[in-house]
């Protein structure tokens, strides 16, 4: 049987390289953005099915959902990594709006995704969820590497990890039949850093798609990247 994965803010950087490793494997990728052109045509490059998914828009959340389900009837692995950077500025000089638009991506939108999407994940022999965070989010890793430098580290969008590793551990306890987890790429280059990273997109996304493609007695709520645990 197929397994089917749905990808969000899959039209460049780590969403595509990871929908072009998964569809490698053999999984029926379906290519999740928001920018219907730039998605359509990132999905024909791959030759994988489109799928119109804003993660900020409630209604076109649920149209995404809907839609694989007539399609499919299911959805074996969700892939959260749509994100935003934010605004490359001291925290100090963040307003509350600020704080709230990053979030509402990178936090509420995996919650409006994951929601959604839920009932189709239940219906899955091996369900899995893997979401996007990053190292920036890690207390441990923030402190041993002093990375306070908004230039390097834009600290709203660090706040949103740290939140968003948190969110994934809950959920992997209130989901005991899924295996659901966070992956840090580490720094790797894309347009987020414009290209400062150190990492190749395909080293980048070595945890996710170990993630994605976990066993039925797979790890579930773990902090992973390419190289093993993260530290919280």
């Amino acid at each position: 049987m197929d397994t089917i994965t749905l990808i969000t803010g899959a039209n460049k950087g780590l969403g595509y390289e990871t929908a072009r490793r998964l569809r490698e494997a053999g999984h029926t990728v379906l290519l999740a953005a928001r920018d219907p052109e730039r998605g359509q045509a990132a999905a024909d490059s791959l030759g994988v099915p489109f799928v119109r998914l804003d993660v900020t828009d409630e209604d076109i959340v649920t149209n995404a959902a809907s839609w694989v389900r007539a399609q499919y009837g299911r959805l074996d692995v969700l892939v959260n990594n749509a994100g935003i950077n934010g605004p490359v500025i001291p925290v100090d000089q963040a307003t509350a709006a600020d704080v709230a638009a990053v979030f509402d991506t990178n936090l509420l939108g995996v919650v409006r995704v994951t929601a959604a999407f839920l009932p189709l994940l239940r219906t899955s022999a091996n369900p899995r969820i893997v979401n996007v965070s990053s190292g920036t989010g890690s207390f441990t890793l923030t402190e041993q590497n002093g990375w306070w430098e908004p230039e390097h580290v834009p600290p709203v969008y660090a706040t949103s990890k740290a939140a968003l590793t948190k969110l994934t551990i809950f959920y992997a306890h209130a989901l005991p039949d899924m295996r659901v987890n966070a992956a840090d790429p580490g720094w790797t280059a894309t347009d987020l850093n414009n290209f400062q990273g150190v990492q190749t997109v395909h080293e980048g996304t070595d945890a996710i798609v170990e993630l994605a493609t976990l066993p039925k007695d797979g790890p579930t709520g773990t902090y992973l990247n390419r190289h093993g645990a993260v530290p919280w």
